[in-house]
Parts: structure tokens; C-alpha cells; sequence
């Protein structure tokens, strides 16, 4: 674009940090009425391999930014981020970024010679922007999960173990075990299928001092639960897996339970949580064993490879 005119689309690398972090937090905050997500959890989110490449940014005066989209390849899916602020462009903005991301799903499935399928997570419920802007697009929606925030000055009750079940903390001679977990688990939500990758996030978890934590049932892999807490001291469990098989004995709240008490022993007062809405978590429950101040709905989106 001219550089005469107010609005510009730039690399994310191109813009001030603080910029993104306000769009993504007036973002969530006009959706939803509260702000969750942190200025760790947008480093976090541009420091994936690949990031600046596979993301642009929409400024208008003044650098601020407008809008923001993002890739990240998994498989034979390529993950989508897209928040847009509302208001008088708010639809032909996402419009424009979501071309971008659609151009680039081209590029990426000529270059490495298969098709990808486009998948755009975390969309918040109320958002009035982009799912009609999705659905426009022929994407339809898929999966939802739950949000929760969870007060963690009030203690979790401890973790209520099936017959013969033990929790204990995972090491990196369980990595097989648990990507094998992570990936039984996700029947439609994003995972991350190439153990490499899923090593080395572990890797990086472990050297950020996070927790990880394998239950088993007599003797056998049942579930895991990972979690971290960040520079602001708020906890964020990153990964809850249950195996299919052993589904129903409520290992998942016991791993929850385990995870949160874990982040609250590491200095955390409060936590985010992320739940499949497709496993058999009971909302009103889960506000009886555990502090819950706030809850959203967030969907993922997902249009099939062309």
C-alpha cells in the first residue's frame, strides 16, 4: 500500500509489540467484556517456527494494529489465528487478512506437493465479525472447547483417583507415552501430530520450570496434564489428555485437580483452562469443585482442503 494512505498491511516483526498486544486484548474485551490473554501469551504465540512468514498485521495510524492473522502448519492442517477489531472496516479487514491466509495455504500446498485444509481456532462466541466472515469463506463451524478462569487463592479439593490409579510426574522418558496420549486424545481439536515438535514444546515447558504430570491405572498410561505458569505468575494448564479407553472414570478431573494444585504450589493465584467441549465435562460441576470466576465458548472453525 502507498505509504500516504492511514492503513498498511506489515509482518508482525514490523510493528510495535505492544500494538499487537492491545489489539488482541481490546479484542477479546469488546467480545466478551474481559481480557485474558497477556503480552507472554502473544510472545508465545509469534516466537512458533515459521511465525513471520506465515502472519500479517493490519496497522492504521499511527502503527497501531487493527487486525491480525497468523499460520502455523500441522500436519495436513494448517492452524489459523484471526482477530479483527469491530467496527466500520471490521468485515472487509478480516476479509482482506483471510485472503492472505488462503493465498498462502495455496503457496504452502504447491510447494510441499499435497493439499491442506484451513483451520481457524479460538473464536469467541459473540465475535460479530469473523465467523460470518469465515462462513463467507466456506469454512464451517467445528469443535468448541470452554474457557474457564479459574481463582487459585481458594484450593483446589485433591484429586479423586479411580481404583488402582497413581499420578506422578512425567519425565523425558515418558515422551512417547505422552504424545501417544495428546494424540489419542484429540478427536477434533487442533494437536500437534509430529512427535518433534511435541518434544520440543515439551522441552521448552520443562525448562520453563512448568509442571507435567502422567496418571496411570494400574501401571498403564491413562492421561497426562501439562501446565505452566508465566512471567505475570498466572497458571495456564497447556495440555489435558485423557485416553479414550479409560474415559468415564474421571481421570480428567483428577488430572485437572492435580495440574491446578501444581500451579498454585509454583506461586500461581489464578489459571486458565481450556476444555473439548466434546469431553464429559459438566459445567455446573466443574463450578462445584473448582473456583470458576469467569467462562466463554470459543469455536474452531475448519474448511477442507480444495
Amino acid at each position: 500500500m502507498s505509504p500516504h494512505r492511514p492503513f498498511a498491511v506489515r509482518r508482525p516483526g514490523d510493528v510495535p509489540l505492544d500494538s499487537l498486544v492491545r489489539l488482541v486484548r481490546a479484542h477479546e474485551e469488546h467480545v466478551t467484556g474481559m481480557a485474558a490473554r497477556t503480552r507472554e501469551d502473544v510472545l508465545l504465540e509469534i516466537a512458533r517456527t515459521g511465525h513471520e512468514e506465515n502472519a500479517w498485521c493490519l496497522t492504521g495510524p499511527g502503527e497501531e494494529v487493527l487486525a491480525w492473522a497468523a499460520l502455523t502448519p500441522r500436519g495436513d492442517t494448517l492452524h489459523a489465528t484471526l482477530a479483527v477489531l469491530p467496527g466500520r472496516h471490521g468485515h472487509s479487514t478480516a476479509r482482506a487478512l483471510l485472503a492472505l491466509v488462503l493465498d498462502r495455504a495455496d503457496e504452502l500446498s504447491e510447494q510441499d506437493g499435497r493439499p491442506y485444509a484451513v483451520a481457524v481456532g479460538d473464536v469467541l462466541s459473540g465475535d460479530p465479525v469473523v465467523p460470518s466472515v469465515l462462513r463467507e469463506a466456506g469454512f464451517a463451524p467445528g469443535a468448541t472447547a470452554g474457557w474457564y478462569a479459574i481463582d487459585l487463592t481458594v484450593p483446589p479439593l485433591p484429586p479423586l483417583l479411580p481404583d488402582d490409579g497413581a499420578i506422578r510426574p512425567a519425565g523425558p522418558g515418558d515422551l512417547g507415552t505422552l504424545h501417544t496420549l495428546h494424540r489419542r486424545s484429540r478427536t477434533k481439536g487442533a494437536g500437534t501430530e509430529e512427535a518433534a515438535a511435541f518434544h520440543a514444546s515439551f522441552e521448552r515447558l520443562r525448562g520453563d520450570g512448568g509442571a507435567a504430570l502422567l496418571l496411570e491405572v494400574s501401571g498403564r498410561p491413562a492421561g497426562h496434564v501439562l501446565g505452566r505458569v508465566t512471567a505475570g505468575g498466572e497458571g495456564r494448564v497447556l495440555d489435558l489428555a485423557v485416553d479414550p479407553a479409560f474415559r468415564g472414570l474421571g481421570i480428567g478431573y483428577a488430572l485437572l485437580t492435580a495440574g491446578l494444585a501444581e500451579l498454585r504450589a509454583r506461586g500461581a493465584a489464578r489459571a486458565q483452562v481450556t476444555l473439548d467441549t466434546d469431553d464429559p465435562y459438566d459445567p455446573e460441576a466443574l463450578g462445584r469443585v473448582l473456583a470458576v470466576r469467569s467462562a466463554r465458548t470459543v469455536t474452531r472453525f475448519h474448511r477442507e482442503a480444495g
